[in-house]
């Protein structure tokens, strides 16, 4: 049975708030708040539709339902709180409140309106113990949440203008409705999702080609993901061209495959974020998406397959799952096997962690049945131009790396290249 690419978006259609330029002369003399990169990555998120059917930050109903139930108010599933924190200090020197439509900034310039609805707080280790079935500090989604603010700012959001996405993230990154148009040109009905924040090796290979396979899908469609990650992962650079990489040496044909960009700062939020990966994939017009093990998981604090195990408890969310084991390089077998097909897994070699880090960070070049040279030389390239002499991320990177959005200069301009914004908000 066919499947239609044009499936609807979650919550039936797709959100887009968006001003042009023009509209920018409007904010003049708003109260301004600056925000961190998630919060911007989530405003340019929920403006172009990627969260849809949100349109806006939640409000305290929202988010304890979410929390609760994986759900919304309005009854649809969504797994993680979408929530954006400002200390109480800061509301009462702009004079913030409810009612009042409020400028975001990003980097010194404006970046979106937010339409105050509500200004509440929350018990904070209760809502980390929900979302991430823990609250040990320890785990990077539970440091986030226990770090936010004292209130959090509800309201819908408007994006002034088009972000710039810099170099070479720019390569890769399309709006949902553009990606929609992209892949209704190419012909592709059945489109599979590849969820990474990692660099391919050959079990990744194996994951999507098996994926493309049991999907009888039309395309693979890599979605990186870009954005703070923990010390320790993969460059967001070496992500995106090392994917890229194996499109462009043939090992998929270039009609069969694609590498995009989401903007996402991870949770590790094990199996509720994989519902949130499908959900967004879904907006983006992807028909399948494909999960295997410990997907979007960190440590000991999820089972190896829980977000195969959570769709058990789901409604059908639009969006079908294809669940894979564990691929691993099996030296008995001579080359890359199958949990559910191989006898040997007491001799396996996991390709994930040690195994693949020690060969990136090593000088010996690695067997083409673990991580093809191709990819290493990409990676060792990206350490050296973007990752200041390492592939991994070090609070360096993290300080020093050039964002992957910012906003043009310019946006605000008035006659004469005067400025029409007060960033003091008075």
């Amino acid at each position: 049975m066919s499947v239609d690419n044009s499936l609807s978006p979650h919550g039936g259609a797709l959100v887009e708030q968006v001003q042009p330029l023009s509209y920018a002369g409007a904010i003049a003399g708003l109260p301004a708040i600056a925000v961190r990169e998630q919060i911007a990555h989530e405003c340019v998120n929920i403006a172009y539709g990627f969260f849809s059917p949100l349109t806006g930050f939640m409000g305290s109903a929202d988010v304890a339902s979410v929390a609760a139930t994986m759900r919304l108010t309005s009854g649809y599933i969504w797994p993680i709180p979408i929530v954006l924190d400002v200390a109480e200090a800061e509301l009462r020197r702009q004079g913030v409140g409810v009612g009042d439509t409020v400028l975001l900034t990003y980097l010194g310039s404006p970046l979106a309106t937010l339409d105050v609805a509500e200004i509440f707080t929350a018990d904070l280790t209760r809502l980390a113990q929900q979302v991430y079935t823990t609250a040990d500090a320890a785990h990077p989604g539970v440091q986030r949440t226990l770090a936010y603010a004292d209130r959090f700012v509800a309201g819908d959001i408007t994006l002034l203008g088009e972000p710039v996405i810099n170099p070479p993230f720019d390569r890769f990154w399309r709006t949902p409705r553009q990606l929609r148009d992209e892949l209704a040109g190419m012909g592709w009905q059945r489109v599979v999702a590849h969820q990474t924040r990692n660099v391919p090796h050959s079990g990744h290979e194996y994951l999507m080609k098996g994926a493309f396979m049991e999907a009888q899908a039309d395309g693979v469609l890599v979605s990186a993901v870009i954005g703070e990650k923990k010390e320790g992962d993969y460059i967001d650079e070496a992500i995106v061209l090392a994917h890229e990489h194996l499109r462009a040496r043939g090992f998929f044909r270039a009609d069969i495959h694609r590498t995009t960009a989401l903007l996402w700062d991870m949770r590790y939020a094990g199996p509720r974020e994989a519902v949130f990966h499908a959900l967004v994939r879904k907006n983006l017009g992807c028909t399948h998406h494909m999960f295997g093990r410990d997907h979007a998981g960190v440590g000991d604090y999820y089972g190896r397959y829980a977000a195969h195990e959570i769709f058990d408890t789901l409604p059908d969310l639009g969006i079908r799952s294809v669940l894979t084991l564990e691929w691993w390089y099996c030296p008995t077998c001579g080359g890359v096997a199958y949990e559910g097909i191989c006898g040997h897994p007491d001799t396996k070699q996991d390709l994930a962690g040690r195994l693949i880090r020690s060969i990136i960070s090593g000088g010996t070049e690695p067997a083409p049945q673990t991580l093809r040279a191709e990819t290493l030389a990409v990676v060792r390239q990206c350490a050296e131009e973007y990752g200041f002499g390492s592939p991994f991320v070090t609070e360096r990177y993290l300080r020093e790396r050039t964002p992957a959005l910012t906003v043009a200069p310019g946006w605000f301009s008035g006659a004469g290249g005067q400025s029409s914004y007060d960033a003091s908000g008075a």
